[in-house]
Formats: C-alpha cells, sequence, structure tokens
C-alpha cells in the first residue's frame, strides 16, 4: 500500500501532540524541604555565632587560651587559678618579681615519689601545723651555710648562737654534749635538774667563770669535790665557812675569839677554841 492510498493514517499523527513529563517536588513535600534548609541555615548560623563568642570569651589565641600560654619552655599560667584535680608538673615558678601564692580551704601536701611509687618524702601545711616527712631536713642560709639539719641519728644546729626565748628555758631529756654554755649580758644562768641529778663531765677539765658576779652552788643534802688524782685549791683571799660546828668551849679563863679548824679522820671539818696548844682533841666526840 503507497503513502496515496493511506491519508487517513497521516492525518491522525499529524494532529497529536508530543506529552511533557515534569520531574521534581511539588506541593507539601517541597515547602517541607525548603522549611528543613532553612532551620538547617540558622542552627548553622548559630553554632557559629555561639563558637565564635566562645572563642571571644576563653581568650581562645594561637599561644593559648585565656591566661595560660603556650610557651617553648612549658605553660604559662597568669593571674588566680583553680586546679580541681591533682596537678603533675616537672617545675612550678612564678613571674620574674612576683611572689607564688598556694591557696587551699583544707591543706597543701606536697609529696615525693620514687620510682617504685612509694612515698619518700612529705610535706603537709594544713589547719593543724606543719608535718615535715622525710630522711633528713635541712636549713640553709643564703650563702649556702648550714643553719639546721635534722636526721634519725642526729640534729644539727649550725648557726652562731642558740637563743632559747621560753621561760622554763631549754629541757633536755638525755646528755648534751657543748663546748661552752654562756648567758646574755647581764642575765642569769642557771643549770638545774629539778627531780634528777645533774652531772657536768669533761675529759680535759670543767671550767666555771663569773667575772662580773657571784658563783653560787646550792644543794639540799651533800655538796661533794672529789678529786682523784689532783687536789682541790681553793686561790682567795678571803675563805668562809660561818656554819662550821664549834667544841666545846673551856670553862677556865676568858672566852676566845680565835679558833683553829680542825679536821676529822673522815674529813670533817669543826672548830675549836684556839689555846697555847692545839685544843682539837677536847671536842673529838664532833667527828663522829
Amino acid at each position: 500500500m503507497t503513502q496515496e492510498q493511506c491519508p487517513h493514517r497521516n492525518n491522525v499523527q499529524s494532529t497529536e501532540k508530543p506529552q511533557v513529563y515534569k520531574v521534581g517536588i511539588y506541593g507539601w513535600r517541597k515547602r517541607c524541604l525548603y522549611f528543613f534548609v532553612l532551620l538547617l541555615m540558622i542552627l548553622i548560623v548559630v553554632n557559629l555565632a555561639l563558637t565564635i563568642w566562645i572563642l571571644k570569651v576563653m581568650n581562645f589565641t594561637i599561644d593559648g587560651m585565656g591566661h595560660l600560654r603556650i610557651t617553648e619552655r612549658g605553660l604559662k599560667l597568669e593571674g588566680d587559678s583553680e586546679f580541681l584535680q591533682p596537678l603533675y608538673a616537672k617545675e612550678i615558678q612564678s613571674r620574674p618579681g612576683s611572689p607564688l601564692f598556694l591557696q587551699s580551704s583544707k591543706n597543701v601536701s606536697v609529696n615525693i615519689l620514687n620510682e617504685k611509687k612509694q612515698l619518700v618524702s612529705q610535706l603537709v601545711a594544713g589547719s593543724h601545723g606543719v608535718h615535715a616527712r622525710g630522711k633528713m631536713l635541712e636549713v640553709k642560709s643564703s650563702s649556702g651555710k648550714l643553719l639546721f639539719s635534722a636526721d634519725d641519728h642526729e640534729v644539727v644546729v649550725g648557726a652562731e648562737r642558740l637563743r632559747v626565748m621560753g621561760a622554763e628555758g631549754a629541757v633536755f631529756s638525755n646528755s648534751v654534749e657543748t663546748p661552752h654554755v654562756r648567758a646574755e649580758p647581764f642575765k642569769e644562768l642557771r643549770l638545774e635538774s629539778p627531780t634528777r641529778s645533774l652531772y657536768m663531765e669533761a675529759p680535759k677539765g670543767v671550767k666555771i667563770e663569773a667575772d662580773a658576779g657571784d658563783f653560787q652552788a646550792t644543794c639540799r643534802s651533800d655538796l661533794r669535790l672529789e678529786s682523784k688524782d689532783g687536789e682541790i685549791s681553793l686561790d682567795a683571799s678571803k675563805i668562809k665557812l660561818p656554819r662550821l660546828p664549834e667544841g666545846k668551849a673551856s670553862t677556865s679563863g676568858p672566852r676566845q675569839t680565835v679558833f683553829e679548824v680542825c679536821v676529822c679522820p673522815n674529813g670533817k671539818l669543826f672548830l675549836s677554841q684556839a689555846g697555847t696548844g692545839s685544843t682539837c682533841q677536847m671536842s673529838s666526840n664532833l667527828c663522829l
């Protein structure tokens, strides 16, 4: 069949229009999409504003945050700071010319640990006082001179003078070794043992001097001066023994005012009236 024989078919195809299909989101879906996009933009703007505000308030910079600065030597902290957890640092120092101030509502503790995490030294400053714990304690002057040292064996005071300002003085439960004991100018020096004995020993001698005053030794019982290999010398222009017992006076003749000192075999001394001869035998009963 030729083209001229089918005119009706050609007319039908020419009268039909091409069909168009729309692609996209329309209606309530489109409105929801725009709403979510707008909400997302608002959240982004709010987050960006909050981030900028936090950076501004916390003072974030390239060198650090706030009063905290990152330097080549470590961290540099300016102003007052509060640590809620333990602080671990190799070195803590203040700014040049400024003091280092540590404050706590309870106590400040400094602990030194060894390689095995065992406590070897400790310093605790609290409301009850300052407590130090360690093998040795040393206090030195600015020039490096030892002023005070203490360990398990001894306590060393390296200062030129040790001054005790208490009203009761210094109390020692055991012996004291010192080359010199001296009171302050115009002050008295008292060595006292209220309930026990007081011993002063030295291999080369004990010397007691009172250049501008008196020397007095008082006891309730006996006062004993003993020299095992030497002698006891009383070197003075006047020697007084006012309370020596006196022997019986002779009934005949006037009373004598001159006495002689008598020595018993046991070392006891007494006085006897002087006569032409020795009168000690008359009062030999005082030697008993």
